[in-house]
């Protein structure tokens, strides 16, 4: 009862006004909050600060070699650079994943590019990968003495990587290795991230031919640098591939030795858009929250239907039943990004309390 009391005051009461801050510029806002969090996580005691919303995880489970201390995450894109990295742990995340990086630091595209569909409970955004660079990732994880394995982050922490704008397609294996090769020492996995929609010719690198190559390359140097224990390597696939599509990425993933797959990333379809949102039909990029709910799933029980690799759920997971539905269709752990911006830390909670 009172962790419903303290979502619903959230929702009604905080969250207008944190829609509202900054103009209502949704990614000024994000700036902020991300900025808020790295500071939290630097004051002692401050874990009992957000206690009353959060429920701590006491379910382990373990997935890729990894053990997690329970099955709910923060997804790719909320801390780019790992700004708030010790931060997560204590609002109740089992695992978060840092990035999306790359390795030549750009400032993605042009601003507006996130947009809230509210009465969707969706969010759109085009923010093509803006971030400091692998390096500068690399090298604030080591300023914090996170390494993996050393539970400096109180979590597993992940790190997706992503193509660098400005390098061709064909040139898109030597990308991912540059940055994989930064970041890797401080990774408890790699997120391999081939199905952002923001990212021109990105989504090509999904075909079995390209990822088989991409992922060969990277599990292969994962081995070559540990060759006892290397750094488990997952691929994030995107909600608009046919299943004979989904086919050929199962194929590529589990040839070239990968340890699992995230399912799944933003989509471009527009259906699920009320009506007062509909607008947003309009903008490019990618669409998240509630509209993808239904997909995802779908996604998630084809892929865990057709392959022994153990998945991530991610997308539209905005309340409790909701990461529930997704371990019922055969994910192993999920993430959460929307349903965070518009339920709060109180999610978190929820969710840990109907997954256990």
């Amino acid at each position: 009862m009172r962790r419903a009391l303290v979502s619903a005051g959230y929702e009604r009461a905080l969250r207008p006004i944190l829609f509202k801050a900054r103009g209502g510029e949704p990614e000024r806002i994000h700036e902020d909050m991300i900025g808020a969090l790295a500071t939290l996580a630097r004051v002692p005691g401050a874990r009992s600060l957000v206690g009353a919303l959060t429920r701590t995880p006491s379910s382990p489970v373990e997935v890729a070699g990894i053990r997690f201390p329970g099955r709910v995450g923060l997804a790719a894109g909320m801390d780019k650079d790992g700004l708030a990295a010790l931060a997560w742990q204590r609002l109740g995340f089992a695992f978060a994943e840092l990035g999306t990086v790359t390795a030549i630091p750009q400032p993605g595209n042009p601003r507006p590019r996130v947009f809230r569909a509210t009465a969707s409970g969706g969010l759109v955004n085009r923010m093509g990968f803006n971030n400091h660079g692998a390096r500068a990732l690399a090298d604030r994880l080591a300023s914090k003495g996170v390494y993996r394995g050393n539970g400096a982050a109180g979590i597993p922490l992940g790190i997706s990587l992503g193509k660098s704008k400005v390098v061709e397609v064909t040139d898109a294996v030597a990308d991912y290795l540059t940055s994989f090769d930064a970041v890797q020492p401080h990774a408890d996995y790699i997120a391999v991230n081939v199905s952002s929609p923001n990212t021109p010719g990105l989504r090509t690198l999904q075909d079995g031919g390209a990822l088989a190559e991409l992922l060969g390359a990277l599990t292969e140097r994962a081995r070559a640098l540990d060759a006892a224990r290397p750094v488990p390597v997952l691929v994030k696939i995107a909600p608009d591939l046919t299943w004979p599509q989904v086919d050929e990425v199962l194929a590529a993933a589990t040839d070239a030795g990968v340890s699992g797959l995230i399912a799944t990333n933003t989509t471009l379809s527009r259906d699920g858009l009320a009506p007062a949102d509909a607008h947003l039909a309009q903008e490019a990029g990618g669409l998240s929250g509630r509209p993808l709910t239904a997909r995802a799933r779908a996604v998630v029980g084809y892929v865990a239907g057709h392959c022994d690799l153990p998945v991530i759920g991610s997308g539209g997971v905005m309340t409790g039943a909701d990461a529930r539905a997704l371990l019922d269709a055969g994910a192993s752990l999920v993430q959460i990004y929307t349903g965070f911006v518009y339920a709060g830390p109180a999610l978190i909670g929820a969710i840990n309390e109907e997954v256990g």
